[in-house]
């Protein structure tokens, strides 16, 4: 069995290499091998001396599928522009269409797999904040760990030039070998917060009731409004720390990570932007948000005050019109639910409504998430003018923040999640960001509250203390 396995090792890496040699380009060797299970965040802190600034997680709600990713074997950024989603499409068919898979094949998020995320807007994503992701970051893991529905895989990614040595890759592909069948014994730190900082929380106060005078006299119908809090504490923060905070508290939520350099955005989101499974896809409604309860009997009442609430609804109703409108145009069928139900994490419950389609199996994620980018429940209706507005009047640099996060592989498989519930962690310092959908009615120190509430998440797996 090992040596068969070496041996289709060594005629994928000549074929790539060949090929590399023939076509005069940078062709992507990539071989996945089924394994007995190893636990992701176990694999991903057992990167962290060789890899830490060069990893990802990602974790489903379901944990039907658990991603973790070391090194780059290649990085893509595309331009800051409009085009930027069919810029990272064609870069990605060209890897793609030449790269040569060996071992198990057609498994769902294994084999050639592209991890990252887009900002906010691309028109101001020039930010220091934000100086080592850019406008979008995406890239190919040189060691990757898939846990699809319980079953484990290891890919290992490398990059053919032309003219190099064969015993090069292969030396190093059999060194990535030893690291995943190594094991770990480092304890993680706990995370102890010195102090917290909302940044200018009053002047945030005066933009939203500048905004609701603006929706009182003008066409546009809402927009979304964010703020920062920075938090200090006494030690760097480690990423695998807060991942692993988040999964106890929130398994509900995507749970993601996406290290640059010396920064790392993470968080714990609620929110699906789209899945794509052969030819199914499912997206998600999101708006319209409340405080868990301290007893259940609370907890309910809230819930119930959340499903009648006629500015919560109305918010919801945009999200629905705007995402099933966009899935029309890519799906032959949509399956709606008429009224929303509530989702409920630890720390809030929203209304929800889950969206489900088919569609042609060459369909691109890439495409889709332009489509659906920003929804309604990240920038506001009309899209255009809110999210122009946004870009005036917002003190914070959202970067990564409510912008699309996620993976897709080879097959044309892929889901994206909304980057919401998050921070950029930096050092021992870390940025939270929240927001809320403004309305003609919103009040601002309601929305002050709500948004406090959502910096709880990250607040928790921080180790901080919590808004109540």
């Amino acid at each position: 069995m090992s040596i068969s396995y070496k041996t289709e090792r060594f005629v994928g890496l000549k074929q790539a290499l060949e090929q590399a040699n023939l076509l005069q380009t940078v062709v992507l060797f990539s071989e996945v091998k089924k394994i007995d299970h190893i636990d992701p965040l176990s694999f991903y802190r057992a990167g962290r001396e060789r890899y830490e600034g060069e990893r990802f997680f990602w974790q489903d709600p379901e944990k039907e599928i658990v991603i973790a990713g070391l090194g780059k074997a290649l990085k893509l950024q595309v331009p800051a522009d409009l085009n930027r989603f069919s810029s990272m499409e064609a870069n990605w068919s060209t890897i793609r269409n030449t790269a040569v898979i060996t071992g198990v094949t057609d498994i769902i998020a294994t084999g050639p797999l592209l991890f990252g995320g887009f900002s906010f807007d691309p028109n101001k994503s020039d930010s220091r904040l934000w100086e080592h992701f850019g406008d979008n970051l995406f890239y190919i893991p040189s060691l990757m760990l898939s846990v699809v529905k319980g079953q484990a895989y290891v890919t290992t990614n490398t990059l053919c030039t032309p003219g190099i040595k064969g015993e090069i890759l292969m030396e190093q592909i059999n060194d990535w070998d030893k690291l995943v069948n190594g094991k770990t014994i480092e304890s993680m730190l706990e995370n102890k917060v010195q102090n917290q900082t909302e940044i200018h929380p009053e002047a945030w106060k005066d933009t939203v009731a500048q905004a609701v005078q603006e929706l009182k006299e003008t066409d546009m119908d809402k927009i979304v409004l964010a703020r920062e809090l920075r938090v200090t504490c006494t030690e760097r923060i480690q990423s695998e720390t807060v991942l692993n905070q988040m999964q106890k508290e929130q398994p509900k939520s995507y749970i993601f990570s996406l290290e640059s350099e010396s920064d790392c955005f993470i968080g714990a989101t609620p929110e699906r932007l789209v899945k794509k499974q052969d030819s199914e896809m499912l997206s998600a409604c999101l708006a319209g948000s409340i405080a868990r309860g301290k007893t259940e009997e609370q907890d309910t009442l809230l819930g119930n005050e959340l499903l009648h609430d006629e500015k919560n609804l109305m918010e919801h109703q945009y999200v629905v019109s705007m995402i099933t409108g966009a899935l029309e145009t890519v799906c032959e069928k949509l399956m709606v639910p008429r009224e929303p139900g509530l989702m409920k994490n630890r720390h809030i419950q929203h209304l929800y409504t889950p969206v489900r389609g088919t569609c042609a199996r060459d369909v691109s994620m890439f495409q889709v998430v332009d489509k659906l980018h920003p929804t309604p429940a990240m920038g506001g209706l009309p899209k255009e003018k809110a999210v122009s507005r946004i870009r005036e009047i917002e003190e914070l640099e959202r970067g990564f923040y409510a912008g699309p996060i996620g993976w897709i592989d080879s097959y044309g498989n892929g889901e994206f999640a909304v980057g919401i519930r998050s921070g950029l962690l930096q050092g021992n310092e870390a940025s939270l960001f929240a927001g809320c959908g403004v309305v003609a009615d919103s009040i601002p120190e309601s929305e002050y509250r709500e948004t406090s509430i959502k910096f709880n998440p990250m607040l928790s797996a921080l180790g901080g203390t919590l808004n109540e």
